[in-house]
């Protein structure tokens, strides 16, 4: 006769190993689920060499979490699209650490490398530049299926996910088999919004998407972008100069200036309370919508040029440009000041020796 304790204990340890599996797997994915999608620290990369060396980039730190969009703000030259490039792994850093989903995707390789590529898409600038002339809408949604071939494998199977995308950016069936000419400048970013979808990526980086487009329209696609952001999960790092449209979509935002982040905060905080003197000045020359207060009594002019990033000031880099600059500023590099209680990812920070009060000096946008 079979021994009835021997199989009893054999079940009782096959059923802890399976409980035991089913632990460690929740436990995996609870832990996968409250790391950042994101994770940029200490970041720098320099371009060049000698006394012609730029350092676009440097120690530089973000973090974004699933389905949060981050503003990225600053003027021309601050290294936003360096840090974009960095992102999408198109420039290695030469310092500091990546981390997508845990990941360093500067370590991967073969096919390793090709999966994460999936995961991460762009949007341009321009809907004019960014689409070949010469390919319908249908083929420029599916091209990069012709890389990842595994993603929809057969044609009539790219047919269906094509109307698909379509129909998620707002455009029509028959929109499949026209061309880029035939289109508005919101059709077109739509297409390119419908392109960077089609691989179901996790991140994807807007470089100024809606810049080159009249205002009715930056309204459509921005709308677009929000709600594919509910119904997909997807996440954005959002680069743009129009502060409006960054207050519209961001979750939080990060300042820039010369390479650095200067201040990073929930959107609303820094708009209304920015602490930096840049974030504020930024803030102040932002249009508003009320007659009563005119540029001039809510502007804040900035002092001097924008100085050479080859030739970066000492001490604090914004002091040749601030009103509330000392002497320290020269020499000391400026601390990075906390306000607010919600932890690293959520507090406000500002890089700087006296940073304002808690109005600020902006009236916000």
């Amino acid at each position: 006769m079979p021994d009835i304790r021997a199989a009893a204990t054999a079940s009782a340890v096959s059923a802890a190993s399976a409980a035991s599996t089913a632990s460690a797997a929740a436990a995996a994915s609870e832990e996968a689920e409250a790391r950042p999608l994101l994770e940029v620290s200490d970041v720098t990369k320099s371009f060049g060499s000698g006394r012609r060396r730029l350092t676009a980039l440097d120690g530089v730190d973000i973090r974004l979490g699933r389905g949060e969009t981050l503003g990225l703000v600053g003027e021309s030259g601050c290294g936003k699209s360096t840090l974009a490039r960095v992102l999408l792994g198109l420039e290695r850093p030469d310092a500091g650490t990546v981390r997508f989903d845990g990941t360093d995707p500067f370590a991967l390789r073969g096919k390793e490398l090709l999966a994460w590529r999936r995961r991460v898409q762009m949007v341009f600038q321009d809907p004019f530049a960014s689409l070949n002339a010469r390919m319908s809408a249908a083929e420029l949604i599916s091209e990069p299926w012709r890389t990842h071939r595994d993603v929809v494998p057969t044609p009539k199977a790219r047919e269906k996910r094509v109307r698909e995308l379509l129909a998620l950016v707002g455009l029509r069936d028959s929109d499949a088999h026209r061309y880029p000419g035939e289109f508005s400048g919101g059709q077109r970013q739509r297409i390119g919004i419908a392109r960077a979808l089609a691989l179901d990526p996790d991140l994807i980086v807007c470089d100024e998407p809606v810049s080159a487009l009249d205002l009715s329209v930056q309204a459509q696609v921005l709308n677009v972008l929000s709600e594919l952001r509910e119904r997909l999960g997807v996440a954005y790092v959002f680069i743009s100069h129009d502060l409006s449209v960054v207050r519209y979509i961001a979750d939080r935002v990060t300042v820039m200036y010369l390479g650095k982040v200067i201040e990073h905060g929930d959107t609303e905080e820094v708009f209304d309370r920015p602490q930096h003197p840049y974030t504020s000045a930024l803030m102040s020359a932002a249009p508003v919508l009320d007659a009563s207060r005119t540029t001039a009594d809510r502007e804040i002019q900035l002092q001097g040029e924008i100085p050479s990033p080859f030739d970066i000031p000492s001490g604090c880099r914004f002091r040749t440009r601030c009103r509330h600059a000392e002497d320290r500023c020269t020499t000391e590099p400026p601390p990075l000041v906390t306000r607010g209680t919600r932890g690293a990812a959520g507090s406000h920070t500002a890089l700087c020796h006296f940073p304002l009060g808690a109005a600020g000096e902006s009236a916000g946008v």
